[in-house]
């Protein structure tokens, strides 16, 4: 049976429901995928909860679904300029649980691990903490993380071959390859889809046992957030 689908929709086709969990990679405005996001968006589907490093920005990547308020609860480290994920925050139409950026990736890995919770020093006495068990070892306190996991992890990569194997570059690889082993389904976009054995088995950064669905990608903006210009000097 073929990993490749036609398009976006038919990727997601019989996989989408209210209330689910959803993994959608990204670190900022890098590696989102953002062929598959207007998909969600289109199918309507309420009552979400992300996990995702942040939430797009201005009219790009998750914040489609903040504007629809199709999305419940973000499980996040970074708020960023997001305007919209801050408004809805503070009124108090979005549940947030905000989570440090290491942790995050942490609690990402194990789930796709199979490690129910670890121990980390990140948070201690602070709101990171609260409702958590914090346990001393060798007379240092740790706060026990749990476990994330989802129903169905979107993933954008540069390149996959048809048995699912993924490459990535550069800042794409942040949450997106740990996101792809932590989902029961996962869906990925990709820019290029290759022959098998064109990647070189050192330049695998996800075995295809973790990818399900693999598209070819509709849209690769590759927007830059901030873009600071000066003028050259003179020699």
């Amino acid at each position: 049976m073929t990993k490749i689908y036609e398009d976006p929709r038919a990727a997601l086709e019989g996989l989408l429901f209210d209330g689910m969990t959803i993994m959608s990679g990204g670190f900022g405005l890098s590696g989102n995928p953002e062929s598959l996001i207007p998909e969600i968006k289109a199918a309507g589907v309420r009552d979400l909860t992300v996990i995702s490093n942040n939430a797009g920005a201005d009219g790009f990547g998750l914040w489609m679904l903040l504007e629809t308020r199709q999305i419940r609860k973000m499980i996040s480290s970074y708020v960023g300029e997001n305007k919209l994920f801050e408004q809805q925050y503070l009124s108090g139409d979005l549940e947030l649980e905000l989570t440090p950026q290491g942790t995050l990736a942490e609690r990402i890995r194990a789930g796709g691990a199979g490690i129910p919770a670890f121990y980390t020093r990140t948070g201690v006495g602070t709101v990171v903490a609260e409702g958590k068990p914090v346990e001393e070892f060798d007379g240092v306190l740790y706060v026990r993380e749990r476990w994330l996991r989802a129903d169905l992890s979107l993933v954008k990569a540069w390149r996959a071959d048809p048995e699912g194997n993924l490459q990535f570059r550069k800042t794409a690889r942040n949450f997106n390859p740990v996101m792809a082993t932590a989902g029961k389904v996962t869906v990925v976009e990709v820019e290029e889809i290759v022959e098998a054995g064109a990647i070189s088995a050192d330049c695998v950064h996800t075995p295809g046992i973790y990818v399900d669905r693999i598209v070819k990608s509709t849209i690769n903006e590759k927007r830059i957030e901030k873009l600071t210009e000066r003028a050259r000097e003179t020699p």
